[in-house]
């Protein structure tokens, strides 16, 4: 696949040289496939040494180099011959087929527009905070290697997320660096006269101008819009300055962009995505301007638009607790969005308001980004199976009388890019066992093949990794103190701390209270005992930001940074500042084990603890999250009792020394006992099984075939459907909600009767439909499931109509007599074909 347009795409800052062979460097250059694959790396090192192993970013390397170097390079023989095989080999992967070509290749799919507030594809590129951004990177590389056709649409931001330093006294300082596009690995779209691609969106006093960006990630492309163009307003200019930053103003105006102007973009470029796929509630927006263009190319009015375009959407949640959904002022609404719901979609404010509230009439309360979301998708899911349950509870409210287990969110599990996250030596390892593809395709094989691979083998691969962490830690520590004006013996000290024979945890996240970062800490003088044993000793390498704003994450690193300087844990303790992808990759790559102590169920995935997966790391985590659904006892170790105890300082408390127990009694012991070959045979055993059975089931590889076989083909399939002649199917649906709105009060239950012999429940219902077509609804015999069993839900069929009633009938059903007919409830539904209920149209009945 593709993705080219039709607007030419020239670079941007391109080098203004007359050195032959540029153009082919410069494709290299600005292809972020280079980031996970890294065939190009010796050029770059060979242009600039120094720069490359400061940057890793090859775009920065060539703009950087000097004329006379870069000549010099390309006028050598081989040299060339290394560019241009490198250039024909990237050009060969685009074009080849992949998975989705030979899996589905009559597939009615041709894009996917995949929207995200940020995007984790390198530190060349730093538009991303954390955990959401790396979901979409990794979902959007594997796409790209499975040949699945997504195209991301996100924001160029001009400073990014902050950059961390610690003070001289522990505590967090935020620092704002510009991302100067020339420097980034992005080019201008520009249409076909040299013109700089730029949309025009109308807001109240002053229209503002986004200007377009390219971004290439392998087979497929990322395109960024951002406000800081010279015509507009000033403090419009400053709207895409800073991710998740600003007020409530500057973030709803950020999603406006994105949702609006992302979708316009794609308009522009003579893209037509059938499914669009919403990365969390931030890009709600893109469902009416996907539902106005419809609107535009049809004639039909929002509500039709929408009923057909929905079909074709896909809302991803990442939150876990209510609070953490986008919530909006009505004035806000009104102020922002107020002419656009009137003069283009046709629907008045208060119309539009109802889309994102739980009570449409209640004029205060706010404008709900993830409900807006759900109204306007086929489908809703999470990103674990726990927060799928999660989920289902959260958004409970917005199916009223529905059982909590068929609120309509399903989850794929998170996974992530594993080529990107193994190391050199990892990946050497399981290219051995398992072929260089081998994240290409299907992955089911790879498990008994990483299984052959000698407990010798996989021992001198973990000890080669901690070596070269412990080589970089001490590097990096000794810099961040020099920077930091320490003394001088500490800046050496730091130099000689920690080192590669000794049990390293890793412990590196977003500092916020309800991961409890500081749940080691909690009795600091049984940590140092651990830390300090003579015969088992253990190290923490530690890293995290906590947002600007949050006083009290902020508290809990300049605790750590203090129990870091304490004299008996500074050779045991490394606290990296400025977590990015470039430490998080050295963290995952040489820890062995990783720690995550969130509070349950408060984390909906994670995703750092599957990063050590492939590098041959083990988890100890709590039971929530991925993890949940991961751990067994032959993989890693787990914390809790899987049940939730919302945030009691006690349940902290006893977990806290459930840790030190758990550390003390089995991951220690079992990383020190050692056979007559110095390898500790327990250990080994565990690194394999998690390697084997959880690298595989943990990899975007995985979760981006699910999605595009659970989701994104029948998304598709359906907005084909809805969308033809007109999108007439749009209009027949919304005369169908109409009806069962109007006529719903209406319906009743007469008498229900069951006879029962020892086989069988035989169950008949009178029921009433007043008016309604007695197709438009379902009725069924419903039961709770049982021990964690699906409800049973057994369809009545209409035997007769009863005796003096217009629109009255008996409907009957028969089930087994295994559990008690009291278990079963009749109850009616609205039913039409390729409807998703309950998810558009909610209303249920149920017999008195």
């Amino acid at each position: 696949m593709n993705n080219e347009t039709p607007v030419s795409q020239p670079l941007y800052g391109l080098l203004h040289t007359d050195v032959g062979g540029i153009d082919a460097l410069a494709e290299l250059a600005l292809d972020m496939r280079s980031s996970w694959n890294h065939a190009t790396d010796q050029v770059w090192r060979q242009l600039d040494p120094s720069l490359w192993d400061l940057t890793r970013n090859p775009w920065v390397v060539l703009q950087t180099v000097s004329r006379e170097k870069l000549r010099d390079a390309l006028a050598d023989a081989a040299f060339r011959r290394n560019v241009d095989a490198l250039v024909q080999a990237r050009r060969a992967a685009a074009e080849a087929p992949a998975w989705f070509q030979q899996a589905h290749p009559q597939a009615p799919l041709n894009s996917v527009a995949y929207f995200s507030m940020e995007f984790m594809l390198s530190e060349a590129l730093p538009i991303y905070s954390g955990g959401l951004g790396n979901v979409a990177g990794d979902q959007l590389k594997a796409a790209g290697d499975l040949g699945v056709p997504v195209i991301g649409v996100g924001l160029l931001y001009q400073q990014g997320y902050f950059r961390q330093l610690i003070d001289p006294d522990g505590a967090q300082q935020a620092l704002y660096p510009y991302n100067d596009p020339g420097q980034l690995p992005v080019t201008p779209l520009r249409r076909p006269d040299g013109e700089w691609l730029r949309l025009k969106l109308d807001l109240p006093g002053h229209p503002i101008w986004l200007r377009a960006w390219q971004v290439r990630v392998g087979r497929v492309r990322l395109y960024l819009l951002d406000s800081n163009d010279a015509a507009n307003y000033p403090p419009y200019r400053g709207i895409t300055s800073e991710l998740y930053g600003g007020g409530p103003d500057q973030r709803l105006m950020q999603e406006l962009i994105l949702g609006i102007g992302g979708w316009r973009l794609l308009a522009a470029l003579g893209i037509e995505p059938q499914v669009c796929h919403l990365n969390e509630g931030h890009a709600a927006l893109a469902v009416l301007e996907r539902a106005r263009h419809f609107m535009q190319a049809t004639g039909q009015p929002f509500e039709a638009a929408l009923a057909v375009t929905r079909a074709g959407n896909l809302f991803t949640t990442h939150t876990a607790v209510a609070a953490g959904f986008d919530r909006f002022a009505p004035a806000q609404v009104e102020h922002h969005l107020g002419g656009y719901a009137r003069t283009q979609l046709g629907i008045s404010l208060h119309e539009l308001l109802a889309l994102g509230r739980r009570h449409p009439d209640d004029a205060a309360e706010p404008f709900n980004m993830a409900y807006l979301a759900i109204r306007g998708s086929g489908a809703v899911n999470g990103v674990s199976r726990l927060h799928g349950e999660v989920s289902r509870r959260l958004f409970a409210p917005l199916f009223p009388r529905w059982p909590v287990d068929e609120v309509p969110v399903g989850h794929v599990t998170n996974g992530v890019h594993m080529p990107t996250w193994d190391s050199a030596a990892a990946d050497d390892l399981w290219t051995r066992a398992c072929g260089k593809d081998r994240w290409l395709g299907p992955t089911e094989a790879l498990e008994q093949d990483i299984q052959s691979v000698s407990d010798a083998d996989l021992w001198r691969f973990r000890t080669a990794a901690s070596t070269a962490l412990i080589d970089y830690a001490r590097a990096r520590a000794a810099r961040q103190l020099a920077a930091a004006g320490a003394p001088q013996e500490e800046v050496e000290g730091a130099g000689h701390s920690c080192d590669c024979h000794t049990l390293t945890l890793g412990f590196a996240r977003r500092f916020a209270t309800y991961k409890r970062p500081n749940l080691l800490l909690h009795d600091p003088e049984r940590l140092l005992r651990l830390l300090t044993n003579p015969q088992r000793p253990v190290q923490l390498i530690m890293a995290g930001k906590a947002h600007p704003a949050d006083q009290a994450g902020q508290a809990l690193i300049q605790q750590w940074i203090h129990f870091t300087r304490r004299p008996e844990a500074r050779a045991r303790v490394i606290f990296l500042s400025d977590y990015d992808m470039h430490v998080a990759g050295h963290l995952v790559q040489g820890v062995d084990v990783w720690l995550n102590t969130p509070r349950r169920p408060w984390e909906a995935s994670g995703t750092s603890g599957m990063k050590v997966l492939v590098n041959g790391g083990l988890n100890l985590s709590e039971l929530d999250g991925w993890w949940a659904e991961a751990y067994t006892p032959e993989v890693g170790w787990a914390l809790g009792d899987g049940r939730e105890h919302d945030d009691d300082p006690a349940r902290d408390a006893l977990e806290a020394e459930a840790l030190y127990d758990l550390l003390e009694r089995e991951v220690i012991p079992a990383f020190y006992s050692r056979d007559a070959q110095g390898i500790p045979t327990a250990w080994v055993a565990r690194m394999r099984e998690s390697m084997a059975r959880l690298a595989p089931r943990f990899s975007s590889n995985r979760a981006v075939r699910e999605y595009t076989e659970r989701y994104y083909l029948p998304a598709a399939s359906a907005y084909r459907a809805r969308s033809a002649d007109q999108g007439k199917i749009g209009a027949d649906l919304v005369d169908w909600r109409h009806a069962l709105d109007q006529e719903w009060a209406a319906l009743r239950f007469g008498e229900v009767r069951v006879e029962t012999d020892d086989e069988r429940h035989v169950f008949e219902a009178q029921v009433y439909l007043d008016e309604l077509d007695p197709d438009a609804v379902r009725v069924e015999l419903y039961a709770n499931g049982v021990s964690g069993t699906a409800p049973e839900c057994v369809e009545m069929i209409r035997s007769r109509q009863l005796v003096g009633a217009a629109n009255g009938y008996a409907y009957r059903a028969e089930v087994p007599a295994a559990r008690p007919a009291a278990d079963y409830t009749a109850r009616l539904l609205p039913h039409r074909d390729g409807v998703a209920i309950p998810l558009e149209a909610a209303h249920v009945l149920w017999q008195r």
